[in-house]
């Protein structure tokens, strides 16, 4: 005979689990912790008994009957059992001492109300047994619910002002002002107050929203605008300040700074948005102003749902997981919740570091880190034999100028034919996109790394002409990206630090400047809405002149340039040109789905005469001398010109794309003239 599972009720099995939390509360009772209970039954026990004796002073106008005190002694002990059990059944004997928040004001509310309509109930249910007067039992429950909340903040206050870690201050407190009074300031003066043993007293807020002059957050008045600090320097006896506008333009931020330096006035800021709103920092750690504060743009508005509907569930492989671009795009896409994650890396050390960090975000599960290198055929064939990823985001890449254009075959080993055989296994493999990360150097390229990255490109476009209906074959390419490994900034914070000089190679040189997080947003945003065959072009904004560049971190390092540390130009390195450019001679621009994201075509070049230029190519990397291979590269990119040291400033003003271009896009697309414009003030 067979019997069929029960499927449990969904009701029992809720009320069954409610039945254990009360039991568990009120075994808390029963084996509690001995030292909240020394220190919170007996307190508790005197707030209550006095809660009782105030109550029947103010209904009797503190003229209490005689018969009313007989009342009060005779139900005393009884009403105190019942509030202690109820402050113990919503857990008042079970949170840490010293702290107390409104969860926990929350539970004592529930224990007052519980507590004093149990009270109520016996008053009409009871009368002859239980007489208080109605107004002796809801004053009580107020005073009660006052007094217990009372001994809890006293608690968390001994705790902060005298006991914890922070709680003694080593010298008399600096005074600050803090630059924002909105949320992430009001957090930042609570905790600096709870802190004394940081040794910051806030003292004003300054803020650029009229409204809120003349207003006060957690007793700090806010005084008026950032401007004003000449005025409010003085009168409040500024020591520092503290910028707090973590979402703010960086152009305001730029603007604040220098006010600042102009008073100088001691500064630093909290972390930024995205480090506080998931959690990695606290706002009360606090650093250093840095350049990319400065150089950072608008947040852009990704189309994340379109993103999620690409990645979700899917299993995404990423090559230069540990990269800067690698790990960003790993950090980004594991929040959109694919299947499986794969991170690709040959360097063991960067992949470590990386699985770390994410199995810390809570994506242990969803990951995969593979030691390889693209460049090995049969490991990347079981790779994507095994796991057969949805979607390929190709960021591994040799990248460094100069390097490279001493040793152009391990460039074109790895930027050209690797990226070359990885894409023949991903379309084999039936990936169904394949972005490669490009950059803004494989336009007119003057270096090896730049003509590589051309190469490339012009790979992906004759593949995915030839198999239309397969692999979706994209290119992305972006311009520096701050605080990436080899990137002009960390070398210029390393020169300050060692007391210079700053290093700058040519006093016009200019570059444009993104983000590590807005330019993977993007990279995911192109990936999502490309067709196969395009090149996208990442909006950088505005290029930034290196030798202002430097000035600025100069200046932030609360030194001169010039007197302080010197500016040393040295000349174009092999492989550099002046100025980047956006988009090739021969292809023409076409709009896309996302104001920030550029699309330029061409028409693809014959598979196999790019296949044979490959082939050509790889037969003598290492044996050939490098100019040899720069020659075969240039037949291969044609508009690749060998860096010969000459500065062509003249051609600055053609950079601009071909073709119509939309109004609001138009300055964007016209760096050539912003670069004159900046090169000539």
């Amino acid at each position: 005979m067979s019997t069929k599972p029960v499927s449990p009720n969904v009701n029992t099995t809720v009320n069954s689990t409610r039945s254990l939390r009360w039991i568990s509360r009120l075994g808390e009772l029963v084996n509690p912790v001995p030292l909240r209970w020394i220190v919170l039954v007996p307190a508790y026990t005197a707030v209550l008994i006095a809660s009782r004796w105030m109550a029947y002073l103010l209904r009797f106008d503190f003229n209490v009957p005689e018969q009313e005190w007989l009342l009060f002694a005779r139900h005393l002990w009884g009403v105190i059992t019942l509030q202690i059990v109820a402050l113990g059944v919503f857990g008042q004997y079970s949170g840490i001492l010293g702290y107390f928040s409104l969860p926990d004001l929350r539970r004592l509310l529930y224990a007052s109300a519980t507590s004093t309509a149990v009270l109520l109930g016996l008053r009409y249910e009871f009368v002859g047994l239980f007489a208080e007067p109605r107004g002796v039992i809801l004053v009580d429950g107020l005073l009660a619910l006052a007094g217990v909340g009372a001994v809890r903040l006293a608690c968390r206050v001994a705790r902060e002002r005298f006991l914890g870690t922070y709680a003694r201050r080593a010298g008399p407190a600096r005074r600050v002002a803090i630059i924002g009074a909105g949320d992430v300031g009001a957090n930042l003066v609570r905790e600096l107050h709870s802190r004394p043993g940081l040794g910051l007293e806030p003292v004003i807020f300054l803020d650029d929203d009229p409204g809120k002059w003349r207003c006060q957050v957690h007793g700090v008045p806010v005084a008026g605008a950032p401007e004003g600090l000449v005025k409010f320097k003085n009168k409040y006896a500024l020591e520092e300040a503290i910028i707090a506008m973590p979402s703010a333009p960086a152009k305001r931020v730029a603007e604040i700074v220098k006010l600042l330096q102009v008073e100088k006035l001691k500064f630093v800021t909290v972390p930024a948005i995205d480090q506080l709103t998931s959690g990695r920092v606290k706002v009360t750690q606090l650093r250093s102003v840095e350049i990319e504060d400065l150089l950072g743009r608008e947040p852009v508005e990704i189309e994340t749902e379109t993103i999620r509907r690409l990645l979700a569930r899917q299993t995404v492989l990423v090559t230069g997981a540990g990269g800067s671009i690698g790990s960003e795009l790993c950090r980004q896409i594991a929040a959109f919740g694919p299947r499986l994650l794969l991170l690709v890396e040959q360097s063991e050390a960067q992949l470590f570091e990386m699985e770390q960090e994410l199995v810390k975000l809570g994506y242990g599960e969803i990951i995969a880190p593979l030691i390889a290198d693209i460049l090995d055929g049969p490991r990347m064939r079981a790779i994507l034999a095994q796991h057969r990823p949805a979607v390929v985001f190709h960021a591994a890449a040799h990248k460094h100028v100069p390097m490279m254009e001493r040793q152009p075959g391990e460039a074109i080993k790895n930027n050209s034919l690797g990226t070359a055989r990885l894409a023949d296994l991903a379309l084999e493999f039936g990936v169904e996109r394949f972005v490669m990360i490009s950059t803004d150097k494989a336009v007119n390229p003057t270096s090896a790394m730049g003509a590589t990255k051309r190469l490339a490109e012009i790979y992906l476009q004759a593949l995915f002409a030839r198999h239309p209906q397969g692999t979706k074959f994209i290119a992305v390419r972006f311009g520096n990206v701050l605080g990436s490994s080899g990137s002009v900034v960390p070398l210029f914070t390393r020169q300050i630090a060692a007391g210079g000089p700053v290093t700058v190679t040519h006093p016009d040189m200019v570059r444009y400047f993104m983000t590590i997080p807005e330019a993977v947003g993007l990279v995911l945003q192109s990936c999502a809405q490309g067709r196969g065959g395009e090149i996208f072009v990442l909006d950088m904004g505005q290029p930034v002149k290196i030798a202002d560049l430097a000035r600025q971190m100069i200046e932030l390092s609360g030194l001169k340039p010039e007197e302080d540390i010197e500016i040393k130009f040295v000349g174009l390195r092999p492989g550099e040109k002046l100025f980047e450019e956006i988009n090739c001679s021969d292809e023409h621009y076409c709009p896309t789905q996302h104001p920030r994201i550029l699309s330029f075509g061409t028409a693809p070049e014959e598979w196999a005469k790019v296949r044979a230029a490959l082939e050509e190519i790889g037969k003598d990397l290492h044996g050939a001398e490098p100019d040899r291979l720069k020659e075969l590269l240039q037949r291969s990119v044609p508009e690749y010109t060998p860096f010969d040291g000459t500065v062509a400033t003249d051609a600055i003003p053609s950079q601009r794309p071909a073709g119509p271009l939309p109004a609001k896009i138009e300055e964007a697309l016209t760096p050539g003239q912003t670069v004159l414009a900046t090169i000539q003030q």
